[in-house]
């Protein structure tokens, strides 16, 4: 097959060109309406009281840290299997970060070891939890918060990968990953290869007014405007004051005019992901590749396809060399030489390493067509099936 085949790739249609170019025709290209209306659009999307939009995710989890008081004396956990920033967050505030490992089946943090971690340290050791709906696998968060309040602890929610996603709670509710019902904070990206693609971009939702207006304030410098009761003192309709130390992680209108486009048809796109995924299983299902069907109750949000094979690099580099551009998510954190320095090291937690050793992420986005899957299944099973 002639055109490369990523793994992730974003969806530009004409009416996200018509989204953006009328924002340049228009009076604000940044801190404008469409910040707004993005964040409501994306709020009533998952499910959300409130949500701030801002330049990355990255900057969306450093945000929730500093909210939530990270600092010096602050001990949080979080998975090896994720992006870094999911564990950096932590130490931009200062604090110290401990992984556990994943459970084989879900790939995300086991919540029975990181019981057991709790209950083998003094009283207080530990202040948060950053669980990752890896994949777009999401996470039981009614357990999790149930374990935080034993042990009085705040939970980000990494939803990075997992925006349409659900659980079902004991209840039989379904829960959409960034709700804010168990969670205290959690994050969304919307970088290229992410569901609702604008460049770069993140989102912060919460169902806490307090945590809401914090963030928003740290967005802008640690800056309060005219209009909001916080202010000090009111010099006229130009004062703000400056209350705290904060950042410039405003997002442009542009970006968020993408979004609400792109948001117009996250529906659509989550289930032809869906439907990929299906495909996969089905292709994959009885031969040597391992994968990782979601259990009843779970909708998989399928950021992406992981497969798991006793010849990942042969895989990877037969794969490459067909024009298959799979990747691989990720080297797990705690053996990054960064991490090491802090006494982690290979072996520490075995079933990361183990699912490291062979996981591979398959091409997985909307726009791939029939005959490249096609194509791909037939690789793969010719490799390693």
């Amino acid at each position: 097959m002639a055109t490369a085949i990523p793994y992730g790739k974003q969806h530009i249609t004409e009416a996200d060109i018509k989204a953006v170019t009328e924002v340049l025709r228009a009076d604000y290209l940044t801190t404008g309406p469409k910040v707004d209306a993005f964040e409501q659009k994306f709020a009533d999307y998952v499910g959300a009281r409130y949500a701030i939009a801002l330049s990355n995710g990255t900057a969306a989890l450093h945000l929730c840290a500093l909210a939530l008081g990270v600092n010096q004396k602050s001990k949080v956990i979080t998975t090896p299997i994720t992006f870094a920033a999911s564990a950096n967050c932590v130490r931009y505030c200062g604090g110290e970060i401990d992984f556990c490992d994943i459970a084989p089946d879900t790939l995300t943090l086991d919540i029975e070891q990181v019981r057991k971690k709790l209950e083998a340290a003094p009283a207080g050791t530990y202040q948060g939890i950053i669980p990752v709906d890896f994949a777009g696998y999401p996470v039981d968060l009614e357990q999790y918060r149930a374990l935080a309040d034993e042990f009085n602890l705040w939970i980000i929610e990494d939803a990075c990968h997992a925006p349409g996603g659900y659980f079902t709670d004991t209840h039989g509710k379904q829960q959409n990953c960034g709700n804010g019902a168990f969670a205290d904070l959690a994050i969304f990206s919307f970088h290229p290869v992410k569901h609702i693609a604008c460049g770069e971009g993140g989102m912060v939702t919460t169902n806490d007014e307090e945590l809401y207006h914090k963030i928003k304030q740290l967005r802008t410098h640690g800056m309060v405007y005219q209009g909001d009761e916080r202010l000090q003192e009111n010099h006229g309709r130009w004062y703000m004051e400056l209350q705290e130390l904060g950042y410039n992680y405003r997002i442009p209108d542009i970006l968020c005019a993408l979004g609400i486009s792109q948001l117009d048809r996250a529906e659509a796109g989550i289930q032809r992901r869906r439907a990929i995924a299906q495909k996969y299983d089905e292709a994959f299902r009885n031969t040597q590749i391992g994968i990782h069907q979601p259990a009843q109750g779970i909708g998989h949000a399928y950021h992406l396809y992981v497969i798991e094979v006793d010849n990942r690099k042969e895989l990877y580099d037969a794969l490459r060399s067909q024009g298959i551009y799979a990747q691989v998510h990720y080297v797990p954190l705690h053996t990054m030489p960064y991490y090491q320095q802090y006494g982690f090291k290979k072996g520490d937690f075995p079933v990361a390493e183990a699912y490291y050793k062979r996981g591979l992420s398959l091409p997985m986005y909307p726009t791939l067509t029939e005959e490249e899957q096609d194509y791909v299944i037939e690789q793969v099973k010719a490799i390693a099936g």
